[in-house]
């Protein structure tokens, strides 16, 4: 579809209960298109009421959903991917205006959103369990899979629609009902359009249920709603520390997955034009707006001038505008509240403390240039806190030694380390203390095999196929 045709579309992300849309409680708000700051839809917070409703009708619909048989379901999934590919050049543009995001972040969004729902309808007929080694003759025991029940998920602006996808698609396939908060910056391809073609695609009334909103009112009732089964969410540290205090205190299933302060370590061996090319890559992939994107390069004192020269050299050519309508390396950061958080609240004081600019550090707008800041310490703000927009810090180590004590000094999600030799990258990544460690290259897999014991429990069922001899006192004798 063209920018004309869709220009004119007033999307609006209404609340999806029990099969049904319906206008959320408070007034309409507007969805911003990120590169041109205009409006071209609206959203409504859903009130503590519609969250309860829309729990009680994924309780009352999950039984039903997950005795459907697992065929079944995996056609209603497929079908769900179908929903959203058949609509790909406007989903394609709509991620663009609504994210900030160039095309082949969009893309890959979809992509990665139609590739989980796939995988996920695969994987539910592959597995429901295990047969266990009998404890005793005549005896089958089996361990099955069985949904968790009604999960609560709440997801971020950044990737609305695949991290939504990747708690909404295993999901369903295993037999949840899932009722989801998207990000009130992106409600249409986090929220409106999931369910629009979650209905089209035969979901039941009450499996899926969306509610817009902002964190405070619509997010709290919906994590603290003691009908939830299990709380995924995906966001910030704060937010997640918060929602987790509260899952343990109310005996809940947690699932988080928060922010990281993620190193790019360099090496005296490694080979500069490649380190330099996957820093910047991983760094203002997106804006820097990626919990996975490098924020802090630890950089070996042999080679940082020639890593930074390359860094800075490749920086200097990008091009910052409206991706929809420009021709640009880099689009609008989401908001003009995000590019006070890192520019006032972690770039500005760290020049203040004696970091240098090497390239960037201004704005217009949302248009924020790509930074690369130099002589930054382990003491300045840009270093300590995650920055989550388009700026790259570089810290000079002597040793690998210090260099691993600053990785580790952090919260982080995923490192990378640069070197020329394969065996001292993976023995730098063994003593890494975080989950994902990528040698010589920068790059995340989410899904997968874990998701069977991620969105399901495990029941025990012993099966008897031959007479038992009980004591007599058991027998009445």
């Amino acid at each position: 579809m063209s920018h004309a045709q869709t220009a004119a579309v007033d999307y609006t992300a209404e609340v999806f209960i029990d099969g049904r849309f319906e206008p959320p409680a408070s007034d309409w708000l507007p969805v911003l298109d990120k590169g041109s700051g205009a409006a071209f839809g609206r959203y409504g917070n859903a009130s503590p009421a519609q969250v309860d409703r829309a729990v009680a009708a994924a309780g009352r619909a999950q039984p039903a959903w997950a005795d459907i048989d697992a065929n079944t379901r995996c056609a209603v999934l497929r079908a769900f991917a179908a929903e959203l590919g058949r609509r790909h050049d406007e989903l394609i543009e709509l991620i663009i205006r609504e994210t900030g995001a160039m095309a082949e972040k969009a893309e890959e969004e979809l992509e990665q959103s139609v590739n989980q729902l796939l995988n996920s309808a695969t994987q539910l007929t592959e597995n429901a369990g295990s047969i266990l080694p009998p404890y005793k003759g005549g005896k089958i025991s089996l361990s099955r899979a069985v949904p968790l029940g009604v999960i609560g998920l709440i997801v971020p602006w950044n990737y609305p629609m695949s991290l939504a996808m990747r708690a909404l698609a295993p999901g369903l396939a295993y037999g949840n009902a899932v009722v989801l908060k998207p990000a009130e910056l992106t409600p249409i391809a986090g929220g409106q359009v999931l369910a629009e073609a979650a209905r089209a695609a035969g979901i039941p009334e009450g499996v899926f249920a969306v509610l817009p909103g902002d964190g405070p009112g619509t997010g709290s009732a919906l994590y603290r709603h003691p009908g939830l089964d299990l709380i995924h969410f995906t966001g910030s540290f704060d937010v997640g520390r918060e929602i987790t205090d509260f899952a343990v205190r109310a005996g809940k299933p947690v699932v988080t997955e928060l922010g990281g302060d993620n190193a790019f370590v360099v090496l005296d061996d490694a080979d500069i034009d490649q380190a330099a090319s996957c820093a910047v890559w991983s760094s203002l992939w997106y804006q820097g707006q990626t919990c996975i994107s490098a924020g802090r390069h630890l950089v070996h004192r042999e080679v940082a001038d020639a890593f930074t020269e390359a860094v800075v050299e490749r920086v200097r050519k990008l091009r910052v505008g409206d991706p929809l309508r420009d021709e640009v390396d880099l689009g609008p950061v989401i908001s003009a509240v995000q590019r006070a958080r890192f520019h006032d609240g972690l770039v500005e004081p760290s020049i203040a403390a004696g970091a240098k600019v090497a390239v960037g550090g201004t704005y217009d707008g949302q248009f924020y240039q790509p930074t690369v800041l130099t002589d930054v310490t382990p003491q300045m703000p840009v270093f300590r806190e995650e920055t989550f927009g388009p700026v790259m810090p570089i810290t000079v180590v002597d040793s690998e030694a210090e260099a691993l004590e600053l990785v580790n000094r952090h919260r982080t999600l995923m490192n990378s380390v640069f070197t020329g030799d394969p065996l001292r990258g993976l023995a730098f990544a063994e003593r890494v203390t975080c989950n994902e460690v990528h040698v010589n290259d920068g790059y995340a897999r989410h899904g997968g095999e874990g998701q069977l014991a991620a969105f399901t429990r495990r029941q025990w069922v012993g099966l008897q196929t031959a007479p038992v001899s009980y004591p007599a006192w058991a027998q009445g004798s």
